[in-house]
């Protein structure tokens, strides 16, 4: 029964979306950014627009976590975990970066950096459940860094080879070559570093010393640089729209030993010795760029995704450079993507903030449960042997059991996985979050009249009882019939109105309907909304951080914006229908953000109740109206002169002005005078 039941020929890989993952905080839905899976690929973590950080059980596909920090509404831009699952690093574009306990949902470390479009990833080393002591920040606009958590002592990176230019500074931080990612290695004691001039640095960092230089072909600026599960793999992402695959020449422990004796040769020629290039893949036919490229959890495959816009294209490579595999999701850019660590599971981000899961379509394969099983291609008589269906048949009657029924059955041991070279460390490691019990509602014991009264006349199961009441002057008595279902049901009513009341999931035992919450409009998928001290809302846009200041509920304004200026992104003649929608942050602004909102000019005021208003005159376009006190003024914009104007006088007298003197600059046929 071990044998599996699929066609090994068909290849591990996905073919097709088996279902998607929306999350949803309390009304609206929350957009998603980036993911990342544990070790083990039990849970997937997800960091969302709003800062939060949900963790879902990959299995069971149910939200295990949810990791809010209070201190941070900004954007998630990166998700890293430890290497025992116990804590995941979170950077944030508000520059911050957190430190979690997974199990506990406590923060353990935080701080803030002087970065932008921070990347963090964790040290891969560690012992048991302790936090892991150092982390490696990239950024877009200066130097990487090695942070230790302890001391939060940090050390600049060197980006550049002092091949390149002579000699190299990198103290303050900034150089004229840009770094653009870097990662650790398997093992942990050195970093590869890519920069913008197609050069992979290889830094011993407790030293802060190159130990290699490895130059690309065209010098092409490296985007993504990646180590493969088992370490013997690296991936590079440059701005040739080329991706390639080294291969690791370095042993995976104690890799400083191969410098100290090689420590006198050139840094270009010690960096061949390190890496291999082994394959490169690219699209010859749309040049299309790359986006979020990795190695399968057995390094057979490469993926990588499409970075085009309004496209959620998938590409999935084999180790020979060969294109076995194309997917195609729905129309909707793709954000980042990660293949699960043991299963040839693909998960994928799309802008509106959908995970949306990968399978593959499987070919069952039924002669793989027995040996000598046979299919065929039409019915056939089966002839039945003569012991064939017997309780013990003659040729096990002789054999004993061969299982000990007292042998105890160890179910709290887990078993070493061949997948993982280093699984020594399973016992201390996180694979589950534990799930709390919600109580259930008590079942309805009479649903109809019908039952009540059949209830009612069971004279087999009733009691007397004496009901006391005050009908006059004196205390009289009375005895009634009553059924004992009907009185247990009595019973069953007021326990549960006594635990609702102790209770704090009165929501689960409510018998009526909640109430349906007002639908937002859709046009908050692409708006987050802050309420200001003075009660009135703003709307601050999530492409381009515009402001608008609303008094009421209208959005005629935010939807002209989408559509000026965000057509390609946005699909505006989609906002109607979409289903997801962005998160409405109702906290209040800090006062650097309320100053800024203020000098925005609010929408027009709340429209009173009572019949349409008239529509506008045109004339207005070639006046300017100016009010006094008891009257209104029109001034022409061409000749500055001045006419009373009002519901009493009309507008046929601006009219003729307009035509008589300015027809030709107004674009009117002229009135004769």
């Amino acid at each position: 029964m071990d044998v599996p039941t699929i066609d090994p020929l068909q290849g591990d890989f996905p073919e097709v979306i088996e279902t998607y993952l929306k999350y949803v905080n309390g009304t609206s839905n929350v957009i998603m950014q980036c993911i990342a899976f544990n070790r083990r690929g039990t849970l997937l973590a997800a960091g969302c627009s709003d800062g939060r950080c949900v963790i879902w059980d990959f299995q069971t596909r149910g939200i295990a976590k949810e990791l809010n920090n209070k201190d941070c509404v900004a954007a998630i831009t990166s998700i890293c975990w430890s290497k025992n699952g116990h804590h995941i690093l979170v950077s944030a574009a508000d520059n911050s970066l957190t430190l979690w306990n997974v199990s506990k949902g406590e923060k353990v470390f935080q701080t803030i950096l002087q970065l932008t479009h921070l990347q963090a990833r964790l040290h891969p080393g560690g012992s048991g459940s302790l936090p892991p002591s150092l982390c490696l920040v990239t950024s877009s606009s200066s130097a990487p860094i090695i942070l230790d958590f302890h001391t939060q002592i940090t050390t600049v990176l060197p980006i550049r080879s002092p091949d390149t230019n002579g000699t190299q500074d990198f103290s303050n931080g900034f150089a004229h070559y840009t770094p653009i990612e870097a990662c650790f290695n398997k093992s942990g004691d050195l970093v590869y570093l890519g920069n913008s001039i197609g050069e992979i640095l290889i830094i011993d960092y407790k030293s802060n010393k190159i130990c290699g230089v490895i130059q690309i072909q065209g010098g092409a600026g490296v985007k993504d640089i990646v180590f493969s599960r088992n370490g013997q793999r690296l991936l590079t992402n440059s701005s040739d729209r080329i991706i390639r695959v080294y291969e690791n020449l370095l042993p995976l422990k104690d890799s400083l030993k191969f410098f100290e004796v090689n420590e006198t040769e050139n840094l270009k020629s010690a960096g061949l010795k390190c890496l291999s290039l082994v394959r490169e893949f690219q699209d010859l036919i749309t040049k299309v760029h790359w986006k979020a490229p990795c190695f399968s959890g057995d390094s057979e495959w490469v993926v990588g995704g499409s970075a085009s816009k309004g496209e959620h294209k998938i590409y999935i490579w084999g180790r020979d450079g060969l294109l076995v595999k194309l997917l195609e999701g729905p129309k909707e850019a793709l954000v980042d993507l990660a293949w699960h660590p043991t299963q040839p599971i693909v998960v994928s981000v799309s802008l509106m903030g959908l995970v949306y899961i990968w399978v593959k379509d499987y070919t069952e394969n039924w002669s793989a449960f027995a040996p000598d099983f046979k299919e065929l291609d039409e019915n056939e008589e089966y002839v039945e042997q003569e012991d064939e269906f017997d309780l013990i048949p003659d040729l096990e009657k002789g054999k004993g059991s061969c299982v000990d029924e007292d042998d105890e059955v160890d179910i709290v041991t887990v078993e070493k996985n061949s997948t993982f070279s280093d699984s020594d460390i399973s016992q201390e490691e996180l694979c589950y979050l534990p799930a709390y019990p919600f109580p259930d509602v008590p079942e309805k014991l009479l649903e109809s009249n019908s039952s009540r009264s059949s209830l009612s006349n069971d004279s087999s199961e009733t009691e007397v009882v004496e009901i006391e009441y005050t009908g006059g002057p004196d205390l009289k008595k009375r005895k009634r019939k009553r059924s004992k279902k009907l009185l247990e049901l009595q019973d069953l009513k007021d326990t549960q109105k006594a635990i609702v009341s102790d209770c704090s999931y009165k929501e689960s035992f409510s018998t009526s309907e909640p109430k349906k919450p007002k639908s937002a409009s859709m046009i908050w998928n692409h708006f987050k909304k802050i309420k200001k001290p003075n009660k009135s809302v703003v709307a601050v846009c999530i492409y381009c951080s515009a402001n608008f200041v609303a008094e009421d509920a209208r959005t005629s304004n935010l939807r002209h914006h989408l559509r000026g200026e965000h057509a390609e992104l946005v699909y505006p003649e989609g906002c109607s229908y979409n289903d997801v929608e962005s998160t409405t942050d109702e906290s209040t602004a800090d006062d650097e953000s309320v100053a800024e909102y203020e000098k925005v000019k609010p929408v027009s005021e709340k429209v009173k109740s009572g019949p349409p208003r008239k529509q506008r005159s045109k004339v207005w376009n070639y006046y300017k109206n100016l009010k006094k006190q008891n009257e209104s003024v029109a001034k022409c914009n061409f000749c500055h002169k001045r006419y009373v104007s009002g519901s009493a006088v009309g507008t046929n007298h601006l009219w003729r002005h307009i035509k008589r003197n300015h027809a030709k600059e107004a674009g009117l046929s002229p009135e004769k005078k």
